[in-house]
């Protein structure tokens, strides 16, 4: 069939060296499991709770027994405090560089902010709405496709749903950039980066297959996040 044009990847920066980054904090309750980096700032260590942090003898980073990786706050021994200065200023020009793709052109206003049920091909996707995704919705293409989705208000996955990857298409290369909070539902599973500029809530037992920037909290519950 005919190729569909894919917009080239978002730099995420030194951003992309989490798994969860935010600004304001980064909480849990329930049996959490983070692979990756995670990481706070301008917010000090006490704005990461729930995970009961051991700080290392450096004093550079902290370890959790619910992380696989790291754990970096804006109050640790230097270089961490400059390091996650870089990342969050990253982060937030990735999300603006996120919200400024034009090309290929962005397809407007799919379904009035419903995309489920869909298959989506690699593009450019925008809304002045917020979205909702109340079944399952699937990304289709290889494996050097890219996805963004530009979404002005809230995106909102419902419990138990799930955004598919088929075709090798690597949730590496899809980046949600949202104006709104984030919510992922109950048991959903979820494909992607998500740039958001407010918070980012995972409720119990949901699963982010990708990375939570967000510019302010993100809140985990039970939750499984991995960066591919």
């Amino acid at each position: 069939g005919s190729h569909m044009a894919s917009p080239a990847a978002v730099n995420l920066g030194t951003a992309g060296n989490f798994v969860i980054l935010a600004k304001s904090g980064i909480s849990t309750t329930g049996t959490t499991h983070v692979t990756g980096d995670i990481g706070v700032s301008p917010i000090t260590a006490t704005g990461m709770t729930g995970f009961g942090l051991t700080m290392d003898s450096s004093n550079t980073f902290a370890t959790s027994a619910l992380v696989t990786g790291k754990a970096y706050a804006a109050d640790y021994t230097p270089p961490t405090p400059a390091n996650m200065s870089t990342a969050v200023s990253d982060m937030e020009t990735a999300y603006t560089a996120a919200a400024g793709v034009t090309a290929p052109a962005p397809v407007v206003e799919l379904g009035a902010g419903n995309i489920g049920g869909m298959t989506l091909a690699p593009g450019v996707y925008k809304w002045s709405t917020g979205v909702t995704i109340p079944t399952d919705v699937t990304l289709a293409g290889g494996a050097n496709d890219v996805w963004i989705f530009q979404i002005a208000q809230t995106l909102d996955l419902s419990n138990g749903i799930h955004v598919n990857l088929s075709g090798g298409a690597q949730a590496a290369n899809i980046f949600w950039q949202v104006a709104g909070q984030t919510t992922l539902g109950t048991t959903s599973v979820f494909n992607g980066n998500i740039l958001d500029q407010t918070a980012i809530v995972l409720n119990t037992g949901a699963t982010l297959n990708g990375r939570a920037l967000a510019q302010t909290a993100v809140t985990l519950d039970a939750s499984t996040v991995s960066a591919s």
